[in-house]
Parts: C-alpha cells; structure tokens; sequence
C-alpha cells in the first residue's frame, strides 16, 4: 500500500510570502519593525519554512528542502540580528557588515534561481525577484541610500506576494483538481 503525501511547499511558501511582504512594508517605508513582523519571522518565516523543507526532505525533494531550511534559518538568524543588540547581548551589525551578510543571501539566492530552470514560471519568478531583492538591500546598506531601500521594499512587496500566489495556486489547483491558477508549467 502506498502513502500518499502531503505537499509541503504551500507551508513553506505561504511562510515565506507573508513574511517577506510584512517586512517589505517596513523597507517600503509605512511601518517600523514591530514584534508582528519579528514574530513571523521566528515562526511563520523561520519555524514553518523549516517544517516544510523537513518535509521536503522526505518526499525527496533535494531543491525544496535546502531552498526552506535555508530560508527557515535565515528568517531566525535576521530576527536575532535585530533582536539581540536590543537586549544588550550583543554589538549591533554595522551597515555595512550587514551588507554583506545580504549579499552571500543573494549569492546562495542566484544559484537557487539557477536551480529553478525547467521549473514552472512563479517559481522562477519568485527566486529572481529574491535575488534581485537581496542585492538590493545589500546596496542600501552599503550606500545607506534610503531611495534604494524603499525601492526595495516595492520589490519585496512583489516577491512576497509572487510566492503566496505559488502557494495557493498549488492548494487550489489540487483541491479542484484543475488548472485555476496558472502557474506556468513547463511541458
């Protein structure tokens, strides 16, 4: 008898998606960071990715599950960057550094978007505008432009909401067993 599992990436999508057009809406320049956006990120963004990306794992899917652990991760690993200088546990990042630490999220983003061809479009879609969104911010640190954060963060609008998009075209397509929402399969 085989088992037939469910699919995680909705999870992890839906995860991602929402918390990365929370915190966009902060780089676009309408809200400061607030413990909404902090919480998403430990558990919806961080905790929920992680889940899926296990998930994943076991369905096989060796793309899937380093694309949600990584970003599982790198959704907790920001929250700490804001959270501990905060609590006086630690030195703040300096712009700059933190800088940086965009930049190798937007290196490991480019090769995953790389890892997306002869997949279906929203996928692709979501991966580049990451990437692009990444350099970005990388560049906004290092220039300390508060245009090219804003500019930002209209991307990030854009890239969140690409992969909640995903997630529910996934959920819905299956539920009613047909194309509802396209997601520009390859053939």
């Amino acid at each position: 008898m085989e088992i037939k599992l469910a699919n995680p990436a909705p999870l992890g999508l839906m995860g991602f998606g929402m918390t990365t057009v929370l915190l966009n809406i902060h780089n676009a320049g309408f809200f400061p960071i607030v413990s909404m956006i902090l919480a998403m990120g430990i558990f919806y963004g961080g905790l929920a990715q992680i889940v899926a990306g296990i998930l994943e794992f076991k369905k096989g899917n060796t793309f899937g599950m380093t694309a949600f652990v990584s970003y599982g991760f790198f959704w907790l690993t920001l929250v700490h960057l804001i959270v501990l200088p905060k609590l006086g546990w630690m030195d703040a990042t300096p712009k700059a550094f933190m800088g940086w630490y965009l930049f190798m999220w937007g290196l490991f983003t480019f090769f995953m978007w790389i890892g997306t061809f002869g997949k279906n479009r929203a996928l692709q879609t979501i991966f580049f505008t990451l990437w692009v969104l990444f350099f970005l911010l990388a560049i906004r640190d290092w220039t300390e432009s508060a245009l090219i954060g804003t500019i930002a963060g209209y991307e990030g609008i854009f890239c969140g909401f690409s992969a909640i998009y995903l997630a529910m075209a996934e959920v819905i397509n299956e539920t009613q067993g047909k194309v509802v929402l396209p997601i520009g399969e390859r053939t």
